[in-house]
């Protein structure tokens, strides 16, 4: 069998706290293949953000270990880029400098000045930014500045891009056209590729996996999806696609019912608390 491009095993996090320690993850299995796109969707303090950054070598897991391509990920490296929600673009900079900022740290001593200007222009071209090099992020729309975030993480040459929620903060249309810019960069490249996304529709147009977290504390993979979609895609052809639509069904029914568990909590601890139990809460312990 090929060995996985990345593979975590038995992946414990525990954080330590003034009650005591905090598992927020047990025992995370995955195997992800090379050019492979992997959605991570749960509700918010599952610990999608906390497996993304042991992925990154921004955290270091309590148990078990991160592999890529048969060696350990101990710390962060240039052939794991991250592309936050917000931008993280350096104000002061230019467009142009934000990308080389990343370029000289990787490639410093690897390339000439006019081959970093080259390669520094082509990935600003990828996403539609190399009219506005010279422009600083305080002259660029959100989503402008998203672009440029991507081309930045783009330009380290990386095997995995990492985003964390990177169309979140953008408005629907912005959203779509760069949901549809990163399928096609994607496709060319054949980066691997862990997205984390509250987005149902958004995980299953872009994904190859999604992977559906357990609520916290003590997550862990709740089920494993495979997107069997052709590529490319097309999001107005596939919005009426009964398997689409299957797919799509599937996630919401997972993120619903771990929602009614955490909703059912709450009436409980209200009764315990003071005997009695709203109508509200009622409703929805039957539901």
């Amino acid at each position: 069998m090929t060995k996985p491009h990345l593979e975590l095993t038995g992946v414990e996090m525990a954080f330590d706290t003034p009650k005591g320690s905090f598992v927020a993850l047990d025992n995370i299995n995955l195997k992800i293949k090379k050019g492979e796109f992997v959605s991570l969707i749960g509700h918010s303090g599952c610990g999608k953000s906390t497996v993304l950054n042991i992925v990154a070598g921004l955290l270091q897991a309590s148990k078990g270990g991160c592999i890529l391509d048969g060696h350990e990920i101990n710390a962060p490296g240039p052939e794991r880029a991250v592309v936050f929600q917000n931008h993280a673009l350096m104000p002061w900079l230019t467009v142009y400098e934000n990308v080389d900022l990343a370029v000289q740290q990787v490639f410093r001593k690897a390339m000439t000045k006019q081959e970093r200007r080259s390669w520094i222009h082509h990935n600003l071209e990828l996403v539609n930014m190399a009219h506005a090099a010279n422009k600083r992020p305080g002259e660029i729309s959100g989503g402008m500045a998203q672009r440029v975030g991507i081309a930045r993480a783009l330009a380290m040459k990386p095997s995995v891009l990492l985003m964390d929620e990177p169309f979140g903060a953008l408005d629907a249309l912005t959203r779509a056209h760069l949901q549809d810019s990163l399928m096609s960069i994607q496709q060319d490249l054949n980066n691997t590729v862990i997205m984390i996304t509250h987005d149902v529709d958004e995980a299953v147009l872009l994904s190859d996996r999604i992977i559906m977290m357990t609520n916290g504390p003590a997550a862990a993979v709740g089920e494993d999806l495979a997107i069997n979609l052709e590529r490319p895609r097309n999001r107005v052809t596939l919005a009426d696609d009964p398997t689409y639509v299957h797919y799509r069904q599937e996630v919401l029914k997972f993120l619903y019912e771990k929602q009614r568990k955490l909703e059912n909590i709450a009436p409980h601890r209200n009764k315990k608390a003071t005997g009695t139990t709203s109508k509200h809460s009622a409703l929805t312990a039957k539901t």
